[in-house]
């Protein structure tokens, strides 16, 4: 059963999310060559409780830090650590916070100094399907054909998904239904599954790996990215589905 969200509820949800739109252009700023991973988490959570909020990921499912900090062949759920960033990484940055009972959450990945041609293109693919996807959701619309029209964007560019991870269904929990391939998977019927539907809140968060979409572990659980151990790219913004179409609560 996926939540139908009242006009009260979504500006709940707003507000939490405008807070981590506030924090991932906060630390598009401030992140330099020679800071670590560890000094970037604690820079986003002093942030996010100045803004009254509290960062929702710390101590989720048993997760260390406030937020996800995913270096180069890290796609998503890295760690912050001891890392040192350098000229020409990519680092994900997933941010998640809690206000008022409700919760917010969304990723870009960004260039550290210059990067490879490769890797711009990556991140230009994480994005634009992100904001592909946002544009042709309408009301009625299935998950199932959502996830194809990711799955044949990212393919179209030269890329592929990272597998056996989706966005999700967000409100008072940070994860819940619906759950949102960014492929179809094989054999599926893309006119099958539940459709969308106006009051609906979730995540759409595209995982673009190089050549490979077989996910691999590098730190334990945590830490997911591509068995072909290449660079990829995370993006993901947080909507509702208002008047027919999504309205992005985590963008200013």
């Amino acid at each position: 059963m996926i939540e139908l969200k009242k006009p009260a509820e979504i500006e709940k949800l707003r507000n939490a999310n405008q807070i981590v739109a506030k924090t991932l252009d906060f630390l598009e700023k401030e992140i330099k060559i020679g800071m670590s991973l560890k000094q970037i988490d604690q820079m986003a959570e002093e942030y996010i409780l100045s803004l009254g909020a509290k960062p929702s990921f710390k101590g989720l499912y048993g997760f260390p830090g406030a937020i996800c900090t995913s270096l180069n062949q890290v796609c998503i759920h890295g760690i912050p650590d001891d890392k040192i960033l350098k000229e020409g990484d990519i680092l994900g940055i997933d941010v998640g916070t809690m206000l008022d009972g409700y919760y917010g959450d969304a990723a870009r990945t960004i260039a550290i100094g210059k990067i490879s041609s490769k890797d711009e293109a990556l991140i230009a693919c994480a994005k634009d399907a992100l904001y592909y996807a946002i544009d042709i959701i309408k009301d009625g619309m299935r998950f199932k054909e959502l996830s194809a029209a990711l799955g044949e964007f990212i393919t179209s560019r030269g890329f592929v998904p990272l597998r056996g991870y989706c966005g999700h269904g967000i409100g008072r929990k940070p994860h819940g239904e619906p759950e949102i391939l960014n492929y179809l998977e094989k054999g599926a019927n893309a006119k099958s599954g539940p459709k969308i539907k106006n009051g609906m809140v979730f995540c759409i968060e595209p995982m673009i790996c190089q050549k490979d979409g077989t996910p691999k572990h590098f730190n334990g659980k945590w830490d997911a990215g591509s068995a072909d151990e290449l660079n990829t790219a995370h993006y993901e913004h947080c909507v509702a589905i208002v008047n027919g179409r999504a309205d992005i609560l985590s963008a200013l």
